[in-house]
């Protein structure tokens, strides 16, 4: 007789088997792969024992490569070969990389798409770098395991939209990843910091990397992790700081310039190294060997943090909104956690200790909580994690919405809604025997579909012809916990149905994904006027059409009196639509023409009555 084997659902059918399920935070500057062993999260290390790579990869003459510390090494000597920071150019057009002069790098910029980078072996896009980076630290994982692995959680800024999340996929697709799940840096420290240390309560987290900025307020409750609100800045990072540092420094010598690729490569590095040493000394000298000169700088840590003042404000104004968004105080968050290599800076612990009112908390090694806290959460999702009393509810960074009549967005998923989700609303047709609707999906918090982020098109075919409004259209978005999107489209009577798993195409600018929630504060009053204006000509223009349709039908109803006052209020409202500025104005032209066809409508239903009674008798009514 055969034993079955009977598992619980999602568990491994031999309860001796796990599953090798790993964390990866993919980083800016540094990349970490973490795993579960022994019941603790831990980083896995390289075969130098090194559990930090470098995110770089340098591209060799024919098919050879370096991948981390070998690539970095090399930075200098062939700086256009040798990709860094490729994070920020993922799901970017060249459009929305600024000053791509200051990099040096040749750009490929591709047809509503992702950019490319030129090497040696021809045009590399972000997503086959970044996937040398994660294959090289799955890698780096099985060698530690002996063995395949089963997945990974891959952990994205939390302000990083659809392109860049997409992208990201497509990369761990590449490097032969089964992706269990992406989630947000933030949450992933706090899922590290909220087992490790047993915290409850309200937890802002504090994300400064190489390359992106987050900040997320979270409830820690008995292993449920809410996220009430996330903001942020996705092209504010490390680089930045050391960016700054490099242009004062050349500024303070005359007649030194960093003009060619291994010039900027160098400069940047000696940048990096000098902020690094201010963490711990009161001044330092910025070295470097550039082609027009030597550049030796002495730089204070006062000098560092005054040139700097402007980028730290920066984090310090999104932390600002994301409380505000949480509905917070900054007295009710009773914790801070830190996270990502560039909170080391001194004046960045302080700005933060400052507006809080509280020493942060810095016990878990800022470089490594992040894989660590996706480690956790892969080892769950494996179904390795039999106690299994981690709940994740992760939120969607930025509003979701579909195009109206007139260029209006109507919400459908707004932001802060916690995901995975689905949520629906209904619509209807705008002229009669209308068979077809097309479908404009929009991301952002502005009310006009200009100033949104277009995220894709598509079509429902096949609505049986109906007279305008009759027709119940059901529009429902599906966000899945990675923050990905689905839409579609039913109508409810005759059952047609379409649907749109949404690929962006990649090439959102880092300025707009980062001034949207700043931009509908900023104009909220202007966008209610717009709204306002935009409806009350859709209004009129469907009391236009309603008006001209029926006298084309029963016109002959009216005498010559009648016919020339409903044709001067129509001449009137046609030119208010056409050049009125005031919402009221035009919603009282609209009402005076509503008002002055009341007879015209009442007699064409007597008309109506009438034939419809034309022959008939009582008997056989």
């Amino acid at each position: 007789m055969a034993l079955l084997q009977i598992s619980e659902p999602g568990q491994s059918p031999d309860p001796h088997q796990r599953r090798i399920a790993v964390g990866i935070d993919l980083g800016t500057t540094h990349s970490l792969v973490a795993a579960v062993r022994h019941g603790v999260a831990e980083c896995l290390p390289d075969g130098q024992g090194r559990v930090i790579l470098p995110s770089v990869v340098r591209y060799l003459p024919g098919q050879g490569r370096q991948i981390g510390w070998d690539a970095q090494a090399h930075a200098a000597q062939d700086p256009a070969n040798t990709i860094a920071s490729v994070k920020r150019f993922m799901g970017r057009g060249l459009k929305d990389i600024a000053h791509p002069e200051k990099l040096p790098y040749q750009f490929v910029d591709q047809q509503a798409g992702m950019l490319s980078i030129q090497t040696v072996q021809g045009a590399k896009s972000p997503v086959e770098v970044s996937a040398e980076i994660l294959a090289t630290l799955r890698y780096q994982a099985e060698d530690s395991f002996n063995d395949d692995l089963y997945g990974a959680v891959i952990t994205v800024p939390a302000y990083f939209d659809d392109a860049q999340r997409q992208a990201t996929k497509d990369a761990a697709q590449l490097a032969g990843l089964n992706v269990l799940r992406l989630i947000n840096e933030p949450t992933a420290a706090a899922i590290a910091y909220g087992l490790d240390n047993a915290s409850e309560g309200i937890y802002a987290v504090f994300d400064l990397g190489g390359g992106t900025f987050d900040i997320s307020v979270l409830r820690l409750t008995r292993g449920v992790f809410e996220v009430m609100a996330t903001g942020g800045d996705s092209a504010l990072g490390g680089d930045d700081y050391d960016r700054a540092l490099a242009d004062w420094a050349l500024a303070q010598v005359s007649g030194v310039q960093a003009d060619t690729p291994e010039d900027k490569t160098r400069l940047k590095a000696a940048a990096r190294t000098a902020k690094e040493a201010l963490t711990d000394a009161d001044s330092t000298t910025l070295s470097v060997q550039l082609a027009s000169g030597s550049l030796n700088v002495q730089v204070g840590r006062s000098d560092f943090e005054r040139v700097t003042e402007a980028l730290t404000a920066r984090c310090l104004s999104a932390v600002r909104k994301a409380l505000r968004d949480a509905g917070l105080s900054k007295d009710e968050v009773q914790g801070v956690v830190m996270v990502g290599g560039s909170t080391r800076m001194p004046q960045v612990q302080r700005a933060v200790g400052d507006f809080f009112g509280q020493a942060p908390l810095n016990n878990l090694n800022p470089d490594e909580v992040v894989a660590l806290g996706a480690a956790i959460q892969a080892n769950q999702l494996a179904g390795n994690d039999s106690a299994g009393d981690l709940l994740l509810l992760d939120v969607i960074p930025l509003s979701l919405g579909i195009e109206t009549m007139g260029g209006l967005v109507e919400r459908i998923v707004p932001r802060n809604q916690t995901i995975p989700t689905a949520m629906a609303q209904d619509f209807t047709t705008y002229q009669d025997g209308q068979t077809a609707l097309a479908l404009h999906v929009v991301q952002g918090e502005r009310d006009l579909v200009q100033d949104c982020r277009s995220l894709a098109r598509f079509t429902l075919r096949g609505i049986p012809p109906m007279a305008a409004g009759a027709a119940r259209i059901r529009v429902t978005f599906t966000v899945d916990a990675d923050g990905l999107l689905q839409v579609s489209a039913k109508e409810q009577i005759s059952g047609v149905e379409a649907r749109i798993d949404v690929k962006p195409s990649y090439g959102l600018s880092d300025e707009q994904i980062a001034t949207m929630l700043q931009d509908s504060f900023a104009t909220a009053q202007q966008d209610m006027q717009a709204r306002a204006l935009v409806e009350a000509r859709v209004d009129a223009d469907r009391m236009l059409l309603a008006t001209r349709s029926a006298l084309a039908a029963d016109g002959h109803l009216l005498d010559a009196e009648q016919r020339a006052a409903i044709d001067q209020l129509l001449l009137a409202l046609q030119q208010s639509v056409q050049t009125e500025q005031d919402a009221k104005r035009l919603e009282d032209a609209t009402q005076a023409l509503a008002k002055g066809t009341e007879a015209f409508a009442a007699e064409r239903m007597n008309h109506s009555i009438q034939k419809a009674l034309a022959g008939q008798n009582i008997q056989s009514l």
